[in-house]
């Protein structure tokens, strides 16, 4: 699912795959693996957007926080983007760089629970 993503989107895309934080890579890790045999992919194009991983068999987007997403004006875009993206059916799973690095084993819990309560794609 792309949603009309343009070619500026796919280069900006890109871009962000050559920079990962510690974070996006730390969860990178793991998600690369194919958990449950689901398949992620990293930095991708959606619409407007570039989500930092994406599940297209369960319409999952899962996001790293950085210390920028706590500005008032990057918060109200993360609402307005992910308000967005859920419009489409799309859903969320939100964590801090904090969370990723301090307590991974949460974070792939709570990713595990979600893959495990949404079903294996058909």
């Amino acid at each position: 699912m792309f949603l009309g993503a343009s070619k500026q989107m796919f280069a900006n895309a890109s871009a962000l795959r050559k920079n990962m934080t510690k974070a996006e890579i730390t969860l990178w890790e793991y998600l690369r693996t194919k958990p449950f045999g689901i398949k992620f992919r990293r930095q991708h194009p959606i619409g407007s957007y570039v989500a930092d991983f994406y599940c297209h068999s369960l319409k999952l987007i899962i996001e790293v926080d950085g210390n920028v997403h706590l500005t008032n004006d990057v918060k109200n875009n993360d609402i307005l983007r992910q308000e967005n993206l859920e419009s489409e059916g799309l859903v969320f799973l939100r964590f801090t760089n904090e969370q990723i690095e301090t307590n991974l084993d949460f974070v792939i819990e709570t990713i595990n629970k979600y893959i495990n309560h949404t079903g294996k794609p058909l």
